[in-house]
Order: C-alpha cells, then sequence, then structure tokens
C-alpha cells in the first residue's frame, strides 16, 4: 500500500482528503503545517506522495517543498500542490520548487485521482 501525507492548517480539508485518498486505496498521514510535516518525512519512510497546501502558519508549503527536496531521501516524493494560489507566477514558482503537479481548491475526487495516476502514485 502506498502512503500520502496531506499537508493543510484546515482540519476539514484533511478529513475530506483523508476520505477521498483512502478510498483510492492510499494509507494516509496527516500534517497541519510544514514543520510537523517535515518531521514525519524524516521519521516515517517511505511516503510516496505529499498533497501539500501552500498557505500555513509555522512552516508554510513552499518552504516544506524547498526543505523536502533538500532532504537526502533514497527516493523523493510526488507533490501535489493543492491551493487556492492561482495565479501563474505561484504556479511556476512552485513547480520550479520541485511540485510534480498544482491542483487549485476546492477539488474533486476526480481530479485527485487523475493527478496521482499522472505522477504514477496510483
Amino acid at each position: 500500500m502506498k502512503t500520502i501525507l496531506v499537508v493543510d492548517d484546515s482540519r476539514a480539508v484533511r478529513l475530506v482528503s483523508r476520505r477521498v485518498l483512502g478510498s483510492l486505496g492510499l494509507d494516509v498521514l496527516e500534517a497541519e503545517n510544514g514543520e510537523d510535516a517535515l518531521r514525519i518525512v524524516r521519521n516515517y519512510s517511505p511516503i510516496d506522495a505529499v498533497l501539500l497546501d501552500w498557505n500555513m502558519p509555522i512552516m508554510d508549503g513552499m518552504q516544506f517543498l524547498q526543505a523536502l527536496r533538500a532532504e537526502p531521501l533514497p527516493t523523493q516524493p510526488v507533490v501535489v500542490m493543492c491551493t487556492i494560489e492561482n495565479g501563474m507566477p505561484r504556479i511556476v514558482q512552485a513547480m520550479q520548487s520541485g511540485a510534480n503537479e498544482y491542483v487549485m481548491k476546492p477539488f474533486t475526487e476526480e481530479i485527485i485521482r487523475n493527478k496521482l495516476q499522472e505522477t504514477g502514485v496510483l
């Protein structure tokens, strides 16, 4: 079973994501900010994918993404940014920083499934 880490400061988004991702046969871990997510990445291996919000307290999604890509992991997880940030400069910034895909909130189960299929997670 593949493992996905949902990183979002919204408990409601984490709950919806857990339901959607669980129905796709994924083991789901949760973090409410980038700092907690980085701790999980360092202590739980392997993580196959990360569904990542941008705007969070303590350590935001972009800070987490940059820290994640600098981690000496055996394999880097697929990262799908999942955010309300929809300006082209922000999308380009995320992709240049190492995001594999980008999803706008609100999202549907179909959108998440398609992105995970496109990236080879499913």
